[in-house]
């Protein structure tokens, strides 16, 4: 499995495209929004022969839905969530003016609803999903345990942990995610983060001032 990290948005936001062995892929979280990012996309599966099966969002701020729309026009694939996150899904349109992005087109509504220990097959390539709640009320992660691999999105960071002073999040809510759900992982999983580098459950678990709170 190969996992190709881009940076995209004012947000800096880490959209993930993951491979098999087969060149079958899914994107996750696209924060593509300006030309040169969706082009910057598009090259890497073009030139890497890739065949795009499917979107995934871990939860739906908006700079992790910013290129959806385009997504799904692009490759016509499915597009999975969790239905509690259909709230933030939809509240985007209404502030995304407010942060600059006046070319913001809305995401289409998901094809799939996922849920907690759910088991999505993609090619070559299996995921867990685990419902992760309190930075966004829908917020699930992405765990492929033959590769000790999580898709995290906003839950956990390297030292830090996502925010609770949006709409509709939760610190106790966040901190239970983090240490009944996250924390009972693996202590080598590797974790891909929605923001900023990779970190290990285990360091987190030492280390993660959400023990604080």
């Amino acid at each position: 499995m190969t996992i190709q990290k881009f940076i995209f948005n004012d947000f800096q936001e880490n959209t993930l495209v993951i491979s098999d062995d087969k060149n079958n892929c899914i994107i996750v979280d696209p924060g593509c929004y300006y030309p040169e990012e969706r082009d910057d996309l598009s090259l890497y599966i073009a030139q890497n022969n890739l065949n795009p099966v499917a979107l995934l969002n871990t939860h739906c701020h908006i700079d992790h839905i910013l290129g959806n729309a385009w997504v799904l026009r692009e490759y016509d694939i499915p597009f999975y969530m969790h239905e509690a996150d259909l709230v933030t899904l939809n509240a985007v349109p209404n502030y995304a003016p407010m942060y600059g992005f006046v070319g913001f087109e809305a995401s289409p509504q998901p094809t799939h609803l996922v849920n907690h220990g759910d088991v999505l097959e993609f090619g070559e390539m299996s995921f867990e999903v685990l419902f992760t709640p309190g930075h966004a009320p829908g917020h699930v992660v992405f765990y492929n345990a033959e590769n000790r691999v999580v898709i995290n999105g906003d839950v956990l960071f390297k030292g830090s942990f996502g925010r609770f002073d949006l709409p509709n999040g939760d610190l106790p809510t966040l901190k239970k995610s983090i240490t009944e759900i996250m924390f009972q992982l693996p202590e080598d999983t590797l974790v891909y983060c929605g923001h900023g580098p990779e970190t290990i459950i285990g360091e987190e678990k030492m280390m993660n001032p959400i023990w604080q709170y």
